[in-house]
């Protein structure tokens, strides 16, 4: 199978946006954003989202499809970026997918099944019941239930996502991970050029302390602050992200700025020990991993070096 693009992944912090725009110059490439959160509108700051003058030098898709009141699944990331990668192809270009979710990757990898027909009522009433409970609570149900999905989800920290596994599981008396070994996919998987930036704990838990610091002093405040004003809360799926719950306990005057910024940075480094280890496990087996500590000239080196090998090997064939 010819592969469709290249992706760089990492967990959070690890300098895919840096890498993913020299790749671009260097392959005339068009970036197609692998964040669960980027495509929020208004959300632009604590998402660490590209900046108007990047977006401008290199064409970027993905971003800023709906409002922090409405979700976005995996399946929906899936047909749209389906979408995308094909206009980039057609134009000559390369696609490059950029972000942390590894989920949505998965569900172009492996793409989603049918999901079962379940009874509306209990459904509804079992989502109810699941707002109440934390990620963390969520995701030690689902391993009861379903241990293989859990793995697979444990390092997203999408409550989405675990929940959804959580309500297939309990109302058709079957594992998610069944219903997906059983039933048809809709689309034909996809294959990439997979690269995966890695770095030292300590020195990524730095990495990350003095983002969430630099997010403050860019406006991440007033950028919770103006969502509030246009009657977004914390009930709705984009608000709950890291960088925003905790802000909305400050401007609800339930924590201190310093407190506020010390949860943020504490979630953060949690949802980046989650991704490293989902990207160990779950990402394909020739997917070629990046020391991030080197310079970034070296990093583009070898992403467009492996890219263009096999670019030259398809056109021999």
């Amino acid at each position: 199978m010819a592969r469709a693009g290249i992706v760089i992944t990492g967990a959070t912090a690890t300098g895919k946006t840096a890498l993913s725009m020299e790749v671009a110059r260097r392959l005339g490439g068009e970036i197609v954003s692998m964040d669960s959160r980027q495509v929020y509108r208004g959300m632009d700051i604590g998402t660490a989202k590209v900046s108007p003058e990047e977006r401008a030098e290199i064409p970027h898709h993905g971003l800023d499809i709906v409002d922090p009141d409405q979700r976005y699944s995996a399946g929906r990331f899936a047909r749209n970026t389906r979408e995308s990668v094909a206009e980039i192809r057609a134009r000559g270009h390369v696609p490059i997918l950029v972000g942390g979710t590894g989920f949505f990757l998965k569900a172009l990898t492996e793409p989603m099944f049918s999901e079962p027909a379940m009874p509306e009522g209990p459904r509804e009433e079992l989502k109810r019941y699941l707002k109440t409970l934390d990620f963390d609570r969520q995701l030690r149900w689902l391993e009861a239930l379903d241990p293989v999905t859990a793995a697979k989800l444990a390092g997203e920290g999408g409550r989405q996502r675990v929940s959804r596994a959580i309500e297939v599981s309990v109302l058709t008396g079957k594992p998610f991970s069944w219903w997906q070994s059983v039933s048809p996919p809709t689309e034909e998987p996809l294959e990439f050029m997979v690269f995966v930036l890695e770095l030292p704990r300590e020195r990524l838990f730095d990495r990350i302390n003095r983002r969430v610091l630099e997010m403050i002093g860019a406006g991440l405040v007033e950028e919770v602050r103006a969502l509030v004003q246009a009657g977004y809360d914390q009930d709705d799926p984009g608000m709950n992200a890291t960088g925003y719950i905790e802000l909305l306990g400050y401007l609800r005057g339930e924590s201190s700025i310093e407190k506020a910024i010390d949860a943020i940075q504490r979630a953060t480094r949690r949802y980046a020990r989650r991704q490293e280890t989902w990207f160990r496990h779950q990402l394909p087996a020739d997917t070629i991993r990046l020391d991030a500590t080197e310079p970034l000239e070296d990093l583009a080196n070898t992403v467009t070096a492996n890219w263009n090998r096999e670019v030259d090997s398809a056109d021999r064939n």
